[in-house]
């Protein structure tokens, strides 16, 4: 870790700045980020995100040590100091850190208050900073370590803690809150039939890369033309278990951003693709995706699912059932926390019931649009059993012997070493 006054210029102040929004307003991080000046120089705004991310990851941790030193708050400008500092903290504790880095993380979170707030809050910050140092280099705990211990040091919520160790045990929520942790990497799935460029390092997933630092010159220029899509591996899952068909004419429910969507399509190479979505802001990446559709005639429809659907679809000439239905529905994103950093601290536990009841609806009336023999794909980016199994439970129970559960699953990130989803094909039996 290099001394952070002389990294790069402007990272750190505005990640101060961008991440005292987020202590004050709660503000989605993927929204407060796409504010950020587009200006800014490739290598800055990498290393400002580097550190928003990094609060955010361990606001946790960095809060309980910070509640032990401060009696009252200061004004979020000074807070979000104290915060980018602790992440430098916990940062440099990881590694062999060059002589005296502590003192100049100390020093540059004073010069910074000093710009940011005021003189009189630099010294505050002084003194402070100087002492969550030992704090944030504590060893992890033990295996034996008690749930609230856990949650604190992993920076979880201690309900969200308290239910992995009931659903998966001691060890398994250990591997999961480390890796949640964990700076996610950047994968993309080639999409060109010319062989990828030799940065593109290859994975255990065939046709997806990783992009190391150093060459988003290269990767832009690749993602506009369509060549190269940013895209988890996980995402692979439920269009392996749909295996759509050349020829065929695939429903792809809840289809926005349409990664899935263009996927399937290329998985088909001819046929027929129906993107059925709710209006709204996600409509237009979806837009964007199915411009990239090569050999596969594309269907966008903006409707909500449940509501009279296959009236909707009749009324713009299109099928009513389909052989091949992908209902990938909205859910806790418990198995994406390494990309969604702050879902954590947005989740709630009545959420999982709140989702499941929705989720249940939702594939009851995507079920009504899949043809006789036909089949469903349940997706979601979940791996809690509340809105995988259990859901799908609750809809073949429902449906009376008209639906069989043909095949299923499950992604446990520490495990499978890419995002946590569930997958499920249904059938129908008739």
């Amino acid at each position: 870790m290099r001394a952070p006054e002389s990294e790069r210029p402007g990272a750190w102040p505005l990640a101060a700045q961008t991440v005292a929004r987020w202590l004050d307003r709660r503000e989605r991080i993927d929204a407060l980020l796409e504010s950020v000046p587009s200006g800014l120089p490739g290598g800055e705004r990498a290393r400002m995100q580097h550190l928003v991310y990094g609060v955010v990851r361990n606001h946790g941790r960095i809060e309980a040590a910070l509640g032990g030193l401060i009696a009252h708050p200061p004004r979020f400008a000074t807070r979000a100091v104290l915060y980018v500092a602790g992440f430098e903290l916990i940062e440099a504790a990881k590694t062999a850190p060059e002589a005296g880095l502590v003192a100049k993380i100390v020093h540059h979170a004073v010069e910074q208050t000093k710009r940011l707030a005021s003189p009189a809050e630099a010294r505050l910050v002084n003194a402070v900073v100087r002492k969550l140092a030992p704090l944030l280099a504590a060893a992890p705990p033990s295996k034996l370590a008690v749930p609230a211990v856990l949650a604190e040091y992993f920076s979880h919520p201690e309900w969200l803690v308290k239910r992995w160790l009931l659903q998966f045990g001691a060890e398994p929520t250990r591997k999961l809150l480390e890796w949640n942790q964990t700076p996610a990497r950047l994968l993309a799935r080639w999409r060109a039939e010319t062989p990828p460029p030799e940065f593109l390092a290859a994975t255990a997933w065939p046709g997806w890369f990783e992009i190391g630092p150093g060459h988003w010159s290269e990767v832009e220029p690749l993602v506009r033309s369509g060549a190269l899509y940013l895209q988890d591996p996980a995402t692979r899952l439920a269009v392996d278990l749909l295996a759509p068909q050349p020829g065929e004419t695939v429903l792809d429910l809840c289809a926005a951003p349409g990664g899935k969507s263009l996927l399937v399509a290329d998985r088909m190479g001819q046929g027929r693709l129906v993107a059925l979505d709710q209006p709204g802001p996600r409509i237009e990446r979806l837009k964007e995706n199915l411009s990239r559709v090569r050999g596969v005639e594309v269907a966008l429809v903006q409707a909500e699912l449940n509501r009279g659907t296959a009236r909707i679809l009749a009324e713009h000439n299109l099928p009513e059932t389909y052989a091949a239905v992908l209902v990938d529905t909205p859910c806790s994103n418990t198995g994406v926390m390494r990309h969604r950093i702050d879902v954590k601290w947005r989740l709630q536990e009545g959420d999982f019931r709140k989702h499941a009841w929705q989720q249940v609806a939702m594939v009851q009336a995507a079920l009504r649009l899949v043809a006789p023999g036909g089949r469903l794909v349940y997706s979601t980016c979940s791996i809690d059993a509340d809105e995988n199994e259990r859901v799908v439970e609750n809809v073949i129970q429902q449906g009376r012997g008209r639906y069989v559960l043909a095949a299923s699953q499950l992604s446990r990130p520490w495990e499978t070493g890419h995002d946590g989803a569930g997958v499920f094909l249904l059938r129908r039996n008739d």
